[in-house]
Order: C-alpha cells, then structure tokens, then sequence
C-alpha cells in the first residue's frame, strides 16, 4: 500500500522543512499532518482527526480557514515554534496531474513581523552570533524596520550575555563550532529559539549578501563580521522568500561606543521592566516614555539600553532638549505635529515584505503631510542636532504627491477585491468603472422598468453568486407574466426566476468589468508599491529624524513636567548630585514626600562610599537613584535633582538582592560571588559600582572578611571606580581612616521611645546599630516575638561582653592576613570559636528570669498549676 500523490507531495515539502509546522494548503484550508497536527491540535485546541494516505494507519490531521490564518500562525509563533506555509504555485486549470504547491514563506520568532502580535513599542531582533578561533561576530536586525547592527570582540563571552540582554532576540542563528562550546553556558541566560547552521552556511557564499548591500560600501568591512552578516541575511532571505529592500545598509558599533550595562544591572536599575512584575510601569521606560509615535517609542527604549559614552554627542542631545524646554510653545507645537504620525518604519517594512495595504499607503500619505510643518518647527531652533536634521529631513513630496493622486482616502482593507483607485489615476480602471457603474444603473432601474410593463407590483430583481443577476415573480402572479417576455431560470417552492437576453448581456458587461476592474486595480496598487519602494532609502532617514525629534521632545515634555535638570558632563570621574532623586520612585508616592539626597564622588577623597543604616531605610533606592541619574544624563535626558556635575561612566555595574539560581544549581551566595567576581574583573577607572550587602548570603566572618576584600580591591591600585557600598556590618565603618578615598555615610533615623522613623536622609558618618528589631516591628512581626527578640539581644550582648573579643579593626596583622585570605593560626582559630552563640545559655538565663518574675500570691491555683506544668514542660526541652 503505497502513499497518496497528495501525500508524496506533502512528505517531499516537509523534508526541507522538518524544524517547522507545515501549514498545508487544500483548498480553504491549511491542514497540519502527523506530528505537526498533534503539535498544533495542542497548542491551538483544535480538534485531532485523521486522513486515508495510503499508509495502513489514517494520518493524524488537523486543519484552520486559510483566511483566519494569521491568528493561528501568531500563537504558534509566540510559543517559539516556525511555520512554514504551503500554497498551491501553478494555475489549476493548467495542471497536469496533481496541483503543484511549495513553501512561499516561513516565518520564525525572529521574523515575525505581524503587528497584531509584536509590540509597536519594541523591535522584534534576530541575531547572528559567529564564534571561530576564540572571537565573536555578532549581526543583528529587525526586519520590520530594516536596522541591521554588527561588531566583533575577542574571547569575552560576558560581552555576549551583555549584547543579548540588550537586544532581547526572539532568535539566534549560530554556527555549529558555537553550539559545541558555549551553547550550555548561553541558555543559562537565553531561553529563546536557537537555529544552528553549519559552519559553509555562514561563509561559504556570498552572493546573498552581496545582493541585500550592493548599494553600501562593504569592501572595507572586516571579514570576520561579514561571515556573521552573511548568515543572518542568508537565513532571512531563506525565509521571507524575498530580499527585503528596507534592509539597505550595515551600522557597524564599536562595544565601547556605549556604556556597558550587564544582564544584572539591566535588570536591577529595571530600566524597561521592573523587578517584581516584569511590566513596564515602574521602570525608568514608564517614566520617561512619554512618546506620541511607535517610532519614538522604540528609539527611547534603544536610547535607555544603548546610553552614551561620548562627550559631544550626550552634550549635543542635551542642547536640544534644552532649547525645547526654553520654548513651550515650540515644544507643544512639535508634539501635536508628531501626533499625526503613524509607524512609518514598520510601513517600509510591509512595503519591503510585499504584505503593505492601501491603509498602510494612506497612513504613510497622511504622516508625510506633517513632514513639512515639522521641519519648518526645528528651523526655529539652533542646536546642532536640529540644525542637522532639518538639513537631512526629506519631504517626500513625490511620494505624497502619487499616493494621493493614486490611493482612494478610505480604501478596501485587501488588496485583491478592488476599491483601492482613485479616479483619474487610470484610463481603463476609470472605463471599467464607468462600464460597472452604467450597469448596475441600469438594472437599478429594470425593477421599477419591468413592474411597470408587468403590472406586477411584488416583482423584483435580485442578485446571488451562483445565478447570478434574476427577476423573481411569485407564483400567485404567474398569469401577469406577458407570453415570451422572459427566460425561465430557476424554480422556487413558492416563486420562478427568470433572465432575459438584455439582462444577461448587462451582467456579462457588469461582471466582466469587475474582475477586469479588480486585476487592474491589484495591478496598479502593486506598480505604486513598487514605486513607493524605490525610495526606500529615504523615508528610513525621514523615519530616524522623526523618531529622534519624538524622543527629544518627550525629554523636554518630562523635564518641564517633573523639574528635572540639564546635567553638565565631565571626564574626570566627578559626580556631585544636589538633591538628587529617584526618577521612579517618587512618581509613585505621593506628590512632595520624596526626600532629596546629595551624592559627591570622585577619585580621590570620596571614590568609595560606605552606606551603613537599618533596612527599608532607603539605601539600595539612593544607591539606584544615583546610578539612574548617571545613565539618565549619558541618554541626553535632563535628571530629577537641583543640580548635577555627571562624570562619565564607561560602564555602571550592580550587585543588589539576592536571587537563587536552583536550576544552575547556584545558591544565593554563589549568584552573589558570580556577580561581585564579574564586577572585580571588568571594572575600570571610570566606571560606577554599586554593591548592596556584599558578603550576607555566608557566615558573619566568611561575609566580612569577603566585603573588606573587596573594598580593599576597588579602593587601591590604579582602578578606582567611583563605587557605593551599603553595608549591615558596621565593622567596616573603621576603613575611613585606614584607606584614603573611603568615606562613611548613613542612613539618618530618628528614634522615639521604642519606635524609629526614617528620615531617608543620607548623611555623613557610619551608624552605629542595625535597629532590625524596630525593622521587624514595622513589617508587621507579632508583639510576643518581637518581646522575645528584644530579650534575646539583651542576652547575647551582655553574653558577649563578657567573653574575650578579638577586633579585626584593632589588630593590624590579622586585617592584614584577612585582606589576604590567609588562614589564621590555631590559637586565634580558638578564641573566635570561644565567641560563637551559646543558645541553651541564653535559654537558660530566660528560664531563669522567667521564674524570678512570678507573683505567686496574686495567682489563682488555676493559674498556679497551669504555670507550673509549662516551666516543668520547657525545663525539659532545656535539658
């Protein structure tokens, strides 16, 4: 028993695309077989049947409306799988045989440009990441608005984790010599869709490549990112079917061009999502992004992940956010006009894929009315920046003018059922509308014509699909009908239909017209698609100007709005802050309540600041509120204090909370070592470093002696990063006056009677006492365990006064020995083990204590035998 010719053909196709669903196409449907329907009859919840293939077993099968498709494809998508979709590409009336059909397009996580399914606020990457004799190339692109990016570096996979944090890829194409070495210790971090290709795929042919950027110069391009451009194109190519034409050139960025941010300081600044929701409000993005198009949007979120490094270029955006604050009315002005604009990058996008719609085309009409009043809004401004821009602005007159000359205002939705043509555009589609409109005229006015000659009133012409154009006459009126005056048509229970040879020549003409009409208005759509196309090029820097100028308005908006500040930049690593603030916290308290702090740090005097003070005192906010500052005035926005001197920083590094990695089978102390140990080796001099209780997730010793260590590494020798460091060990206080540069500050904290109140003011000094016990109080903890807790610390510190001490402050060899990790000799070894907590001491002292306070006269016997029987119960758990 062998297989159906259909199913040949079905397995022929699928064994090129076995990494897909196949949607097949038969007739009105696409159906999945085998295991892709299983596949698919899961994720999508559609009924599994099965189909005779000439096997001895039906084929599992499932199916979906080839015209609802897109909603079907979008889940499979987002799910991380590939669909491949197969139409019939021969005529059947010519076929010989069964219909031939292949793959037109597949589509991929990393392709997927369906707006109802990708975020208008984000770019949807697909990277390329090539690895050869231990350097990386790195190529990524968003099809939908045709950026592609390259760099390369050599043997620094953190680099790579910190580019794929950035980009966020929905896919990664990487070689196979990648796969074998590093792919494990990728998805530790990316849990996307992987694609690996052979090592040929990526440099074996160039001709793909040459293609997609014969208009850019890429001879100087260095090889080893051409290798890893190649196989991204060669792979989009491969799947869209088509050279995309928005994708016109390279940007080629140095990893240094930008500050380096890595995945866990992305995620702990929470610059786009917060920690605790992963939603968008409550990052930095939620406050600043204040954008009116899609565009912006986008470019603000680049701007947050991508920020400066370069001295002219920070200080070129800040002058124009600055001139826009100093004129409102220009600022207002700018922003109404950008309201009017759609997604013109994503417009080129669809144009470029062949899937654009006469909307899309009006849309695309409609923002390139506002190009002018924009461009002679920047002319009243004099930063470089607009100066710039509206030298590169192109109006697109050429092309506004045909859209609107060709395009009707409200067309069809589809591109393939007409009503897309504005008159005069056209000789022919202007006869054939004629031919259609005179028609159907004509046979408006047969009804009233024929009821007239008739006498028949409940006459009527009607119109359906199968029989086209008809004069229906019921049956009780069969003898009005004159003799010979009709052709019989159809016969209804209760009427007769009919045609006549004037009737039937009309609606040849009429529908003749309109499938003439609708293949020449496809026609012309599609030659004004392909005209649109040809400038390409310049509607993507028309789209770039707009999307900055959105960015750079929505930071003038926010900064008028929220008193923020233009910062003033230096490179000599000095960064004093006045009344700094976090630009989201105090947009979720209410109004007023934020308490300000200034931040002075440099190289010298206060290079490393030690923050000491109790919990939810506000120190990891001021620690991220400072380091927000600093990324916020290297984006080019203005920043939430009274004034700001920001050193530039080349990188910004954290290590704040704690987080369990149990599926890499790392604990909290070891995530927390991984980080610090990162941080340590890539440091430099003019970087900002924040650490937040460094040393907790181990033994009091362990975690101290490890944070002295680690003071002492970021406070001597030629690297000194400007550095915060909050601290619960207050031992560490004493280093202000053994290392020069490291300066104590605290938390203030008001006490009342047993009660404390944080006044989130920090201030010079180090505190003296954790208040945790009061902490413990305001989150809640019950009154009897918090008596209990306050008993027990009066225990333990009268405990340890009265033992022998060993201060590491106050012994210089043993600071010395615990700065170097050396062991500690044996005696010492002993007396620290003298120090450790006795627990059945100090629950013996309570036993005690609790017995004296008995007041046996005023106990009832009751009371008496109740209290009795629970101090034999608890001496029994002492001993």
């Amino acid at each position: 028993m062998g297989l159906t010719p259909m199913m040949q053909q079905y397995f022929e196709i699928k064994e090129n695309y076995k990494d897909c669903i196949l949607f097949f196409r038969l007739g009105d449907f696409y159906e999945m077989f085998f295991q892709d329907a299983e596949i698919a009859s899961k994720e999508l919840e559609l009924v599994l049947t099965g189909r005779d293939c000439g096997l001895e077993n039906r084929a599992p099968m499932c199916g979906i409306p080839y015209h609802a498709s897109s909603n079907y494809i979008g889940r499979l998508i987002t799910k991380g799988y590939k669909v491949a979709i197969c139409e019939q590409v021969e005529d059947p009336a010519l076929a010989k045989g069964i219909v031939k059909r292949d793959v037109i397009k597949v589509i991929t996580p990393g392709t997927f440009n369906d707006t109802a399914f990708i975020d208008d606020s984000k770019n949807n990457y697909i990277m390329a990441l090539y690895f050869n004799n231990n350097e990386f190339a790195l190529s990524s692109s968003d099809i939908s608005t045709g950026e592609f990016k390259c760099t390369k570096f050599s043997n620094n996979f953190a680099l790579v984790q910190d580019e794929i944090a950035k980009f966020k890829p929905s896919e990664i194409i990487i070689n196979k010599l990648f796969e074998e070495n590093l792919r494990s210790k990728l998805t530790e971090a990316y849990q996307g869709l992987f694609t690996v290709k052979e090592e040929e795929y990526f440099s074996e042919d160039f001709t793909d490549f040459d293609n997609q950027f014969k208009n850019t110069e890429t001879n100087e391009l260095n090889s080893f990112i051409k290798v890893s451009a190649n196989g991204l194109i060669k792979y989009i190519n491969e799947t869209q079917k088509i050279t995309l034409s928005n994708i016109t050139s390279i940007e080629i960025y140095e990893i240094e061009d930008y500050m380096t941010l890595d995945s866990s300081s992305r995620r702990n600044l929470e610059l786009t999502e917060s920690l605790r929701e992963k939603n968008k409000r409550g990052s930095l993005l939620w406050v600043l992004d204040k954008t009116k198009t899609a565009m912006g949007s986008r470019t603000l979120r680049r701007f947050i992940e991508e920020p400066l490094i370069n001295k002219n270029r920070i200080e070129n955006r800040l002058q124009a956010v600055h001139e826009l604050t100093d004129s409102i009315s220009m600022l207002e002005e700018l922003r109404e006009a950008l309201d009017s604009i759609y997604d013109i990058e994503r417009i080129i996008g669809k144009i470029s894929n062949r899937n654009v719609t006469p909307k899309d085309l009006i849309s695309l009409k409609l923002s390139l009315n506002k190009v002018p009043e924009i461009k002679d809004i920047i002319s009243n401004f004099d930063a470089l920046l607009f100066k710039e821009y509206y030298m590169k602005i192109d109006e697109l007159k050429d092309i506004k003018e045909l859209l609107e000359k060709a395009i009707l205002d409200d067309p069809s939705l589809t591109i393939k059922e007409g009503g897309i043509i504005k008159d005069g555009y056209d000789e022919e589609i202007d006869r054939l509308k004629n031919a259609k409109l005179r028609g159907k005229e004509w046979i408006a006015s047969l009804e009233n014509n024929e009821r007239e000659v008739t006498g028949i009133k409940s006459l009527k012409v009607g119109y359906n699909k199968v029989f086209g154009y008809y004069i229906e006459i019921s049956k009780a009126n069969f003898s009005s009908i004159p003799e010979g005056r009709y052709i019989r048509k159809q016969t209804l229970s209760n009427a007769e239909r009919f045609i006549t040879d004037e009737l039937k020549k009309i609606e040849d003409d009429i529908l003749g017209a309109e499938d003439k009409l609708v293949n020449l208005e496809y026609q012309a759509f599609c030659d004004i698609r392909d005209k649109v196309d040809l400038s390409i090029e310049r509607l993507k820097i028309t789209a770039r100007i707009i999307s900055e100028l959105d960015v750079l308005s929505t930071f003038g908006k926010i900064s008028l709005e929220n008193n923020y500040v233009k910062p003033s930049l230096n490179e000599k690593g000095i960064t004093n802050i006045i009344e700094g603030r976090h630009p989201v916290v105090e947009k979720v308290i209410p109004s007023g309540e934020f308490i300000s702090n200034d931040t002075k740090l440099n190289s010298e005097d206060n290079q490393l600041l030690i923050i000491t003070g109790p919990n939810m005192a506000g120190k990891s906010t001021y620690m991220r509120q400072v380091a927000l500052i600093t990324l916020m005035a290297q984006v080019g926005c203005f920043v939430p204090a009274k004034e700001a001197n920001i050193g530039i920083c080349d990188k910004i590094f954290t290590r704040i909370g704690a987080s369990d990695d149990l599926a890499g089978g790392k604990s909290t102390f070891m995530v927390e070592m991984w980080e610090v140990s990162n941080i340590l080796k890539n440091t430099t001099s003019n970087s900002l470093v924040l650490l937040d209780e460094v040393g907790r997730g181990t033994s009091t010793y362990d975690g101290l002696s490890i944070a002295w260590a680690v003071i002492e590494h970021l406070s001597k020798g030629n690297i000194k990063p400007r550095t915060l460091f909050a601290t619960h060990y207050h031992e560490l206080t004493q280093l202000e006056d053994k290392i020069s540069g490291v300066k104590n500050y605290s938390v203030a904290v008001k006490e009342l009677q047993d009660n404390i109140i944080f006044l989130r003011k920090i201030i010079p000094g180090g505190a003296d006492q954790s208040y945790g016990i009061e902490v413990a109080k305001l989150a809640g903890l019950p009154k009897n365990v918090i008596e209990r807790a306050k008993e027990i610390l009066l225990n333990l510190e009268s405990n340890m006064k009265s033992k022998e001490e060993i201060s590491i402050s106050s012994n210089s060899e043993v600071t010395n020995k615990t700065a170097n990790h050396e062991v500690k000799p044996k005696e010492k070894i002993k007396k620290t083990e003298t120090m450790q907590l006795d627990f059945t001491a100090i629950e013996k002292d309570s036993f005690i204590n609790e017995v004296a306070s008995l007041d046996v006269l005023n106990m009832t016997p009751m009371d008496a035998m109740n209290r009795l029987y629970k101090l034999i119960k608890d001496a029994k758990e002492i001993l």
